[in-house]
């Protein structure tokens, strides 16, 4: 069983994300146990503040240490593993990715923190594991982007797909874009269906996937491309 906590001043902007499709699957199966952490909790101020105005001036307000440390501290007694990582989501973290997605997946524990505001007293980076980033953007907060680990990361635990389902196959699994995809009908509008999709000649239908694969990489991601390590049949595909 795979647990994570997700530690945040809004838990309720994950009551709907959490409840719908693969991911409430995995829950009802209980391959995976998702807990709500509300930092408010930890605060010992008398009105639940968790913020504060920056040392040395500035504009905006900081998230405190102390409920941020505590509630971590509850994450970690509530499920006692020695495969856990505590995850700060920020932009100024290290960029997510598939290859990050599958090492999450073999862990046991993850504490995800969400920060707020001008973000966290520079402090918590003192008892997390890593910093994580989705992007060079900015969000109103870490939930969003927590959502976002807890989706990829969730595709890799084994059971949480189907039969007809699998990461194996898709986009950045082996740093490659993934091939076009069809489905019924054969002719719609004109358009038509490749016709080596249609032959029932598995080889044939395996190398026009591996070319189009490498073409749609070569073409719209091309930073990929260059990290790609191609085969004689790769280069012969793309001529």
């Amino acid at each position: 069983m795979f647990q994570i906590h997700i530690l945040t001043l809004f838990p309720e902007f994950f009551t709907g994300p959490l409840d719908v499709s693969i991911l409430k699957r995995a829950r009802e199966k209980d391959l995976i146990r998702i807990k709500l952490v509300n930092i408010r909790d930890f605060s010992h101020d008398k009105h639940k503040k968790v913020d504060d105005y920056p040392y040395g001036g500035g504009c905006g307000m900081v998230m405190k240490p102390e409920p941020i440390f505590e509630a971590v501290e509850y994450a970690m007694e509530d499920f006692k593993t020695d495969k856990r990582r505590i995850i700060l989501m920020s932009p100024q973290g290290k960029l997510f990715n598939n290859q990050m997605a599958r090492s999450l997946s073999e862990q046991e524990h993850l504490i995800l923190i969400c920060g707020h505001y001008e973000g966290v007293d520079e402090r918590v980076k003192t008892i997390i594991t890593d910093e994580v980033s989705i992007g060079d953007f900015i969000v109103t907060g870490g939930e969003l982007p927590a959502l976002a680990v807890v989706d990829a990361t969730a595709r890799f635990i084994p059971g949480v797909l189907g039969s007809h389902e699998s990461p194996e196959n898709e986009s950045f699994c082996e740093g490659l874009l993934e091939y076009p995809q069809y489905t019924r009908p054969e002719v719609y509008r004109d358009l038509r269906v490749p016709k080596v999709l249609l032959s029932g000649n598995h080889k044939e239908i395996e190398l026009f996937r591996r070319r189009e694969a490498l073409k749609r990489t070569r073409e719209r991601r091309p930073d990929l491309f260059a990290k790609l390590n191609l085969s004689d049949q790769d280069l012969e595909l793309l001529k």
